[in-house]
């Protein structure tokens, strides 16, 4: 056994306290890494890849959680996602050192780990760009590495709800590869909370990043139904972060409010990925921006993690928020594609019960008006009283039973189907999730959207 150790390299060799170093890992570093955790935590952790960059290297992604390998009924399912940007680099350290925080912490037997891990199923990307990573400039305001091996800005590819339904369509092949891979990893899993990390500035920006002027558009923001939810889950960050709540950390930004803004108050973006994975994917993602430099020098990062290890957490945490459930038909199964509404809350596409009949509803304590509607089935409406979650580690459970109607007429399934804003809403969760090596199975669907707009800006 201790010749094994000899055939280690030293990034492996811990210390007793099994504390991973700090410094810039490569990409190769990086995959050893995750192999490493993985092979030695398979009770926790499950290491797979999403697909590959425009150079061919692995997207690779811890889940941890109890049930590593595969969703279960009633776990919500969280993300992190870093470096998308290769020049923006403090992502990809402080999301090793919070695999590291959490894998520790639950063999230490730590209650807040313990509870965390029991409850939720954790997903980490660390870097979204390798190639990028690759030819990065280390200096905090060069752009160089920015852009995907292609030279494509990743956080301009995504589809846009608000870029022209009627305009050009655009395959998903022709989308860059990282982009595509997101798109089917948001199709293989129910996520419910994300975050992607960049670097530029100090602030927590949340949706909408883009805007049609329609009635989205309210004093120069872009307001999501969800705009109470969206604000809340930045505060949350903002307010567990060491700094960033103080809203002017970097001496040459503007001031942010409780260091929160609006995407598209801070300035307009097409083609965001925060934006996609809130309407596409039902997922309430935003986008943290986490140091004034891009490349901090390595002699900042212990206290970069000091600053971000509690907001880190606290954000997982919030994936507890609201109500979950199932649908049941009228025969006691649970539904696929039921139509799950809030009252007040028209999202541009509803969201939708997944293949285990599954429903997730990020709210804010209140009460609020449910209605859930499904072919050849009555609509049911129902107002629940909904508690604060995450300090229980469980957002508040209620399944919805369904009756059929007498019978099935066209204008019931009309009514249904009515709902969606789009077309482009319809598309059919894959059936295997996360627990594959190879990159999930592309749909030919088309999604109607104009070009991504010209690059404009070197800020996320």
């Amino acid at each position: 056994m201790l010749s094994l150790l000899f055939l280690l390299p030293p990034f492996f060799l811990f210390t007793p306290a099994w504390t991973l170093e700090f410094r810039y890992h490569n990409n190769h570093e990086i995959e050893q890494y995750l192999k490493q955790v993985s092979t030695s935590n398979p009770d926790i952790t499950h290491l797979y890849s999403i697909g590959q960059s425009s150079k061919g290297q692995q997207l690779w992604v811890l889940a941890l959680g109890v049930s590593p390998h595969q969703h279960t009924v009633g776990i919500p399912e969280f993300k992190y996602v870093g470096n998308m940007h290769g020049n923006e680099v403090l992502g990809r350290v402080l999301l090793l050192q919070l695999i590291d925080e959490l894998v520790r912490s639950y063999r230490s037997n730590e209650t807040w780990s313990l509870r965390l891990l029991n409850s939720t199923r954790i997903h980490i990307l660390p870097t979204m760009n390798p190639d990028g990573f690759d030819v990065a400039d280390k200096d905090c305001y060069n752009s160089q590495g920015r852009y995907n091996g292609n030279g494509i800005d990743l956080n301009r590819d995504f589809p846009d709800a608000f870029a022209g339904l009627q305009s050009q369509q655009l395959f998903e092949e022709r989308r860059e590869a990282e982009v595509q891979a997101v798109i089917g990893w948001l199709r293989t899993e129910s996520f419910v909370l994300s975050a992607n990390l960049h670097g530029g500035a100090v602030v927590a920006s949340y949706p909408y990043d883009n805007s049609n002027g329609g009635s989205e558009l309210v004093g120069g923001a872009s307001i999501a139904p969800d705009n109470d939810v969206f604000v809340h889950l930045a505060k949350e960050y903002s307010h567990n972060h060491a700094s960033m709540y103080r809203g002017n950390f970097c001496m040459d930004s503007r001031p942010f409010l409780e260091g929160i803004t609006n995407g598209f108050q801070w300035y307009r973006l097409e083609g965001g990925m925060q934006d996609y994975n809130y309407v596409w994917g039902q997922c309430l993602e935003i986008t943290l921006e986490l140091s004034c430099c891009k490349y901090p020098p390595a002699r900042e990062l212990p206290a970069l993690w000091n600053d971000n290890k509690k907001a880190l957490l606290a954000y997982v945490q919030q994936v507890h928020l609201g109500v979950k459930g199932q649908v049941f038909d009228g025969s006691g199964e649970p539904v696929e594609n039921a139509v799950v509404e809030v009252r007040g809350r028209r999202n541009i596409c509803p969201f939708r019960t997944n293949q285990h009949g599954e429903y997730y509803r990020l709210l804010l304590p209140g009460n609020y008006t449910f209605t859930v509607t499904y072919p050849g089935h009555e609509v049911l409406t129902k107002t629940l009283s909904v508690p604060y979650g995450p300090d229980q580690y469980s957002a508040l459970k209620h399944d919805f039973l369904l009756r059929r109607t007498a019978r099935t007429t066209r204008r019931t399934v009309g009514s249904t189907t009515q709902t969606d804003a789009t077309p482009t809403c319809n598309y059919t969760l894959q059936q295997k999730a996360g627990g594959a090596m190879n990159r999930p199975t592309w749909s030919s669907l088309a999604i109607g959207l104009s070009m991504a707009a010209v690059l404009r800006s070197l800020i996320d």
